[in-house]
Formats: C-alpha cells, sequence, structure tokens
C-alpha cells in the first residue's frame, strides 16, 4: 500500500478521536504529515499520549465535541476547512447492550450527524470513511460461503451490531440521494496500546496484566481475528484517499487464530504468562474469517502485521510505559 504525500488542500477530522482506533489514527495522521483536527467528548487525550511524543501532538487541533450535537459538527467542519472524516465516535458492545437508547443515540444518530453535516458542504468534504464492525454478521455455523465475503448476509446478534447494519444501510442512500461517497469498513478484534474498552479489549489488558504479574480472564474462547490497532489505523487513513465513487463497505482480515494461540503469543512476549491468562470456552457469535479481497482490490497491499510481532510490539510498549511509570 502506497500512500501520497499530504496535500495542502487536505484537512482530516476524526471523530471519537481519543478512543483507541482514533487516537492511532490522529497519530499516523500526524508522522505523515498532516496536521487532524481530534473530534471528541472527552477532552482528555490520554490514549494519544500513550504512542505519541508532546511534539507531536503539538501538531493535532483538539476540539470538544458532542457527535449528537449536528450544528455543533458542520461549523467545525467549515471552520476548519475538512475535507476528508474519518468518523469513529461509538459506544461499544456492553454500553449498547446496558442501554440500547443511548447506544443508538450516540452510533446510529451519531453517524447521521456525521452525514448530514458533511453534506451541507457537497464542494468540500470529499470522503467520509467510518467504522462499521464484524459484528454485523452472525455466527460462522449459518454461512455456507467462508471466509465470508463483503456481500455475506447480515445477522448480527447484538445492538451494536444492528446500529453498524444500519449505518451501512443510511451510508449506502446518502450516495443515492446525494452523491455523498463514502466507505465503511468492518474490523474485527482491535489490539494494541489503548483498547482498554470493548468486549475484545480482553486480549490487550491481558498482556497488561501479565506484565503486572496479575491474574486475567479472557472472557470468551473459539477463534477471533486479531487486528493490530497500527494497521487498522493505516487502513482508515488509505481508504479516506483512495480513489473510489460510491458507498461500499469492506471487511477487514489480519490473522484468525484461537484464543489459546493468542495466550501462547503473549506467554512467548511476556514469560509466565500462560499461567497467569485462562479463557471462557464460548466463541463470540461472529464468524471469525472474512474475506477481505474488496479491501485488497482497492488498496492493493494492505498493512498485516503478524501476531506474533503486534503482540510483542504492544508489549514492549507497555513496559516502556510501565517503568516510566504509567499507571492505567
Amino acid at each position: 500500500m502506497t500512500q501520497s504525500p499530504p496535500s495542502g488542500d487536505v484537512r482530516f477530522l476524526v471523530t471519537g478521536a481519543q478512543g483507541c482506533i482514533g487516537a492511532w489514527v490522529v497519530y499516523r495522521l500526524v508522522t505523515a504529515g498532516y496536521a487532524p483536527v481530534a473530534f471528541d467528548l472527552d477532552p482528555e487525550p490520554r490514549r494519544l499520549r500513550l504512542i505519541a511524543t508532546p511534539d507531536e501532538m503539538a501538531s493535532v487541533r483538539f476540539v470538544a465535541g458532542d457527535i449528537t450535537d449536528g450544528d455543533h459538527l458542520a461549523r467545525v467542519i467549515s471552520a476548519q476547512g475538512i475535507t476528508h472524516i474519518i468518523h469513529l465516535a461509538a459506544l461499544q458492545v456492553p454500553a449498547c447492550r446496558a442501554d440500547p437508547l443511548l447506544g443508538a443515540r450516540i452510533n446510529v444518530l451519531g453517524t447521521l450527524n456525521v452525514f448530514e453535516a458533511a453534506r451541507r458542504f457537497p464542494d468540500q468534504v470529499r470522503r467520509i470513511v467510518y467504522a462499521s464492525s464484524a459484528a454485523v454478521f452472525g455466527p460462522e455455523e449459518i454461512y455456507t460461503t467462508l471466509p465470508v465475503p463483503d456481500s455475506g448476509p447480515l445477522a448480527p446478534t447484538s445492538h451494536y451490531g444492528v446500529f453498524k447494519q444500519c449505518n451501512e444501510g443510511n451510508a449506502r442512500i446518502y450516495w443515492q440521494d446525494h452523491g455523498l461517497s463514502s466507505i465503511g469498513l468492518r474490523p474485527w478484534t482491535v489490539y494494541g496500546v489503548g483498547r482498554d474498552q470493548g468486549m475484545t479489549s480482553d486480549p490487550t489488558r491481558a498482556i497488561l496484566a501479565a506484565l503486572r504479574g496479575q491474574r486475567f480472564h479472557i472472557g470468551f474462547g473459539g477463534r477471533t481475528d486479531m487486528q493490530y490497532v497500527d494497521d487498522v489505523a493505516r487502513i482508515f487513513i488509505a481508504c479516506a484517499l483512495a480513489s473510489c465513487e460510491g458507498a461500499p463497505v469492506f471487511n477487514l482480515h489480519s490473522d484468525v487464530v484461537t484464543v489459546d494461540a493468542i495466550i501462547d503469543a503473549i506467554d512467548a512476549a511476556v514469560p509466565g504468562a500462560r499461567d497467569l491468562i485462562t479463557h471462557g470456552d464460548r466463541p463470540i457469535a461472529i464468524a471469525p474469517a472474512l474475506d477481505d479481497r474488496g479491501l485488497r482490490s482497492l488498496l492493493g497491499d494492505v498493512p498485516h502485521t503478524p501476531l506474533s510481532v503486534g503482540i510483542a510490539d504492544t508489549a514492549e510498549r507497555f513496559r516502556r510505559l510501565l517503568a516510566a511509570g504509567w499507571q492505567d
């Protein structure tokens, strides 16, 4: 995958910028020479501080804002001259389960606000890339074609997955009715420094627990697709800059492994971890193997960090943070 050098007329807005993927997207934009606008309800860039230097953070314009306030979002897009939006603001699976109304307000209405705000500036905003999720799919046993293609039947088993399915449909209608170009991406189990929330954050939290000599229970079993957050961030940016029209949605794919294999990789990076980490037996009800040929046809080479390398890098980053006195 190749990326063109920054153009002076490209201005990125990242919603949910204080989340894990958001922080890495902002970090990668800065290291690529951009000066992104970080939009988030939380004004504290605590995850970005884990991976970026103070000089790198100085390139970021932080804007505190609520994704449900569409007028404020539109004012930011106008005032900052935003041309590309990477939309990541969302509540995770447990929060959506606990409060479906709030989940819909943030995940669905918030996404509609992004599209509506962008629609006000048809000569300015060129592309929206938004986070859908592998959670739009159901369990592996319902599929006759494996790995599941981009066009596979959507059968979410959670409110979170239903909300993401709704967003994919709404994106298609915005292209159909208004010519607003977007790309949806479906991450699976994202891991790395800063991943501390959500159902699939357990592998990352297990790495940190092992480094502290603490026991940890990964709450699921079976297989999952482990995707290093740095790769995911780079994919979001590449899609924002790619030449593409319409409202396609693409699966992400990296390393489909068992939870036992994840623990083995953690043990290799943190000797003794296997004695500290256990896991549940029940797999997450999402097909673990997704076909990413659509994404590859768009981008060519797609970033891929092997599981052992990604976990070792995450463990080393945590080691340095702990040695510097960081408190989780």
